[in-house]
Parts: structure tokens; C-alpha cells; sequence
């Protein structure tokens, strides 16, 4: 598994996923709408720890910085 994501991309993923957690947890969002939010940022953050992306692979997408 090569590495597709940047560190800005990962920072980015990393806020989105805080924000919907804190957002579920204050109860702004909830029930069906919640549940997919909090999974969606679950996925934000694993995807930011490995620094990969599958979804990058078929549309080619590399936001790493180059060496």
C-alpha cells in the first residue's frame, strides 16, 4: 500500500472528523444522518493515521508531496 495523501489532506480529514464528532456529540446531529457522520469520520481518521486513501487509486489522485 504506497502512501496518497499529503500532510495538508490528512490535517484537513483530521478537523472534518473532530468537528462532526464534537457536532454528534453536542446532539446537533443525530439519529440515521449521525450514525453515517460519526462512521464517516471514523473512516477520515484511519484513512489520515495510514495515509492512504483507496478512493484516490481509480481517479489516480496523489496529494503527498514530492521529494
Amino acid at each position: 500500500m504506497k502512501k496518497n495523501m499529503g500532510t495538508f489532506d490528512r490535517i484537513m480529514r483530521l478537523i472534518v472528523a473532530l468537528v462532526i464528532g464534537f457536532l454528534y456529540y453536542n446532539g446537533t446531529i443525530n439519529g440515521f444522518i449521525g450514525n453515517i457522520a460519526v462512521v464517516l469520520s471514523g473512516v477520515f481518521v484511519l484513512t489520515s493515521l495510514i495515509s492512504f486513501c483507496p478512493l484516490y487509486l481509480p481517479f489516480k489522485i496523489n496529494t503527498q508531496e514530492k521529494k
